[in-house]
């Protein structure tokens, strides 16, 4: 995917805390960037999360998680955390996530959610409020 295509993006800096024996990034923290980076996305885009699902009677659960290593950030770097939603389906949404160094593209992923009713813990509709708001935010429908 061209960096073009985020409209959003969250800055970050390795800390410390975040580094293996050898100085890089250990493959586990950039799962907690991507949480960063659409923790920040919802906030950008004005959906009140979790207030506009819970009001909706649902929550959305993370069903899968991927990421693809391309380069290692180390101690210190800025980077760019780029989110977008890919997909909304009638009860999921796929957000789409790279993260960069400057010119460096060094991590692609994808977050998978459904969302569901928070005592069955079974699928429901993705409310339209919140399809809304993507659609608005994003500039596209991710349903199309």
């Amino acid at each position: 995917m061209a960096r073009a295509d985020f409209r959003f993006t969250h800055p970050m800096r390795v800390r410390w805390a975040e580094v293996d024996r050898q100085g890089i990034v250990f493959n586990a923290h950039y799962l907690m960037y991507f949480d960063v980076g659409i923790t920040e996305y919802w906030r950008a885009s004005g959906f009140p999360y979790p207030e506009g699902l819970v009001d909706h009677g649902s929550d959305l659960y993370v069903v899968k998680a991927t990421v693809e290593y391309h380069r290692s950030a180390e101690y210190d770097d800025e980077m760019e955390v780029c989110v977008r939603v890919a997909r909304i389906g009638r009860s999921s949404m796929v957000f789409a996530i790279e993260i960069h160094r400057g010119p460096d593209h060094l991590v692609s992923g994808e977050v998978v959610y459904v969302n569901a009713d928070p005592a069955t813990r079974k699928s429901a509709s993705v409310p339209v409020s919140l399809r809304e708001a993507i659609t608005r935010f994003e500039g596209r429908d991710p349903s199309a």
